[in-house]
């Protein structure tokens, strides 16, 4: 487990499954969970950091973040705040975009943006920047370190709209997805997206980390606009190299591009 620290609040990673990221958020004394596809690494780490659950923040209804709520809520009677546009049982307090989350127990509110794509009610939640610390987004499934997640559910554009409201947040806006998926992402860009000499640096980065077993999340906003291939779509180089690859018959429009990349990245 791995603690990033703010002047109050902290974020706690806890590893779950084969490579799920559940995340913590605690000033100490009370924790609100993200996620919780599993409940006993959660409670562990409650145990062990001497921390009570107050709330638990779900983005969609896939099991892998939905799974331990039950087992949670019989040993903490917390709110649960989830996707207004998705059916989850133990969802108490549904929230879509516009909605502020004041989070019990914690000096935190959270902002809530609607993000399809990758399920059709998908949700994320927005920790505006305080004093001097950057910006907090918890995305789920929608943008990864190096990728972004499959459409399950919604269609390229729904997730074309997503992943620019993400991007439009600030660049040192730390990104809090939900897997560790860094490094097959990345060996993806670098088919697509060859040239970048930001993103050879950053395999090399967290290729690092890996080898030391330090997680890749959470990353960052520019970080991410500088290199994930699904937020530089609209890059000619790109659609070119998928034109190269017998994945798109000629450039034609950023949608037809983003498309194409996606189904490429679900076969690669």
């Amino acid at each position: 487990m791995t603690i990033s620290s703010t002047q109050a609040l902290s974020v706690l990673t806890v590893p779950a499954f084969r490579d799920n990221y559940l995340w913590l958020i605690h000033d100490g004394t009370h924790a609100a969970v993200v996620d919780p596809g599993d409940a006993k690494p959660i409670l562990a780490a409650l145990k062990e950091n001497g921390l009570k659950l107050t709330a638990i923040l779900l983005t969609h209804h896939h099991a892998d973040h939905i799974g331990g709520v039950p087992e949670l809520l019989q040993h903490y009677q917390v709110p649960v705040f989830g996707p207004r546009n998705e059916t989850i049982a133990a969802v108490t307090l549904p929230v879509g975009e516009g909605k502020i989350v004041d989070v019990p127990g914690l000096a935190l509110k959270l902002s809530v943006l609607d993000v399809p794509g990758h399920t059709m009610g998908h949700i994320a939640y927005v920790r505006e920047a305080a004093s001097d610390e950057p910006a907090w987004l918890f995305c789920g499934d929608t943008l990864f370190a190096g990728g972004c997640g499959r459409l399950f559910e919604g269609t390229p554009a729904q997730m074309i709209s997503s992943l620019g409201k993400l991007a439009a947040l600030p660049d040192d806006a730390k990104v809090y997805c939900a897997h560790e998926y860094t490094l097959s992402n990345l060996r993806f860009a670098r088919v697509v997206d060859p040239d970048n000499v930001a993103l050879q640096e950053r395999v090399k980065v967290e290729t690092d980390k890996r080898e030391h077993d330090v997680p890749t999340v959470p990353s960052t906003i520019g970080l991410e606009k500088a290199t994930n291939p699904f937020l530089r779509y609209r890059e000619p180089a790109i659609a070119e190299q998928l034109v190269k690859a017998g994945r798109l018959d000629r450039v034609d429009t950023p949608l037809a591009t983003f498309t194409a990349l996606r189904l490429w990245k679900n076969d690669f």
